[in-house]
């Protein structure tokens, strides 16, 4: 059984910046003051992100629930923004609805969001009657790294689907393509979010793909064995 685990920003939707605007809320409501450094998110997880917010250490991994939490709660206030000012990226529903059709593959997550702010973010586009949220992994499991991520997905992929499966990561940066590296799993690199073709190139992704717009091509790339 092949096991398609999507990233989701940059991949999937572009959220209209809402994400980070959701970070900033929940910064501001957890500690009583606006969030005023600058983080980069792109590749990270919801939990890495949360513990530079607040510092880091021993202190700052204390309120990194609340954090997590008041994120969940802010991105779901802002989901009608996400759908009028966002978008999916080119030929995402067509690649997603044709990789559903076959069979011997299931489709779902592996994304640094916590899965309440995945469910948010393709909810907005309808994106989930193709995802199984069950067989995903996400920045609410307890693990930091994108790639420790693939073995939780694996696993809970073979538990409910009651056969072994082989995972591949379509992400939009470097840590996508090192993630599904690192973990023995197959990366197609798709050039519409973060990272330029030359640099997910220079990552040395499995398949390289500029979109998804050519539905063929896209759903080739991502079965190939």
């Amino acid at each position: 059984m092949l096991l398609v685990l999507w990233d989701i920003d940059g991949t999937l939707v572009d959220s209209a910046g809402h994400g980070r605007y959701a970070f900033d809320d929940a910064f501001e409501a957890v500690t009583g003051r606006p969030f005023d450094a600058r983080v980069e998110m792109a590749g990270r997880t919801d939990h890495q992100i949360a513990m530079e917010m607040l510092g880091g250490g021993e202190g700052a991994g204390g309120r990194v629930p609340l954090l997590l939490d008041a994120l969940a709660g802010a991105l779901e206030r802002r989901k009608e923004q996400i759908r009028a000012e966002g978008r999916t990226y080119p030929g995402v529903p067509e690649t997603l609805a044709a990789l559903a059709a076959r069979d011997g593959l299931a489709q779902s997550l592996l994304t640094g969001n916590v899965e309440r702010n995945a469910a948010v973010k393709v909810g907005a586009f309808g994106l989930e009657r193709w995802l199984d949220f069950e067989l995903g992994a996400y920045g609410s499991d307890p693990h930091e790294h994108r790639s420790d991520l693939v073995a939780v997905a694996r696993e809970r992929a073979e538990r409910k689907l009651g056969e072994r499966v082989e995972p591949v990561l379509v992400g939009d940066t470097p840590l996508d393509v090192r993630a599904a590296r690192d973990a023995g799993a197959r990366a197609v690199a798709v050039a519409t979010g973060f990272s330029s073709l030359e640099e997910l190139e220079a990552a040395g992704p499995d398949e390289l793909l500029s979109d998804l717009s050519d539905t063929a091509a896209a759903v080739a790339a991502i079965t190939r064995r």
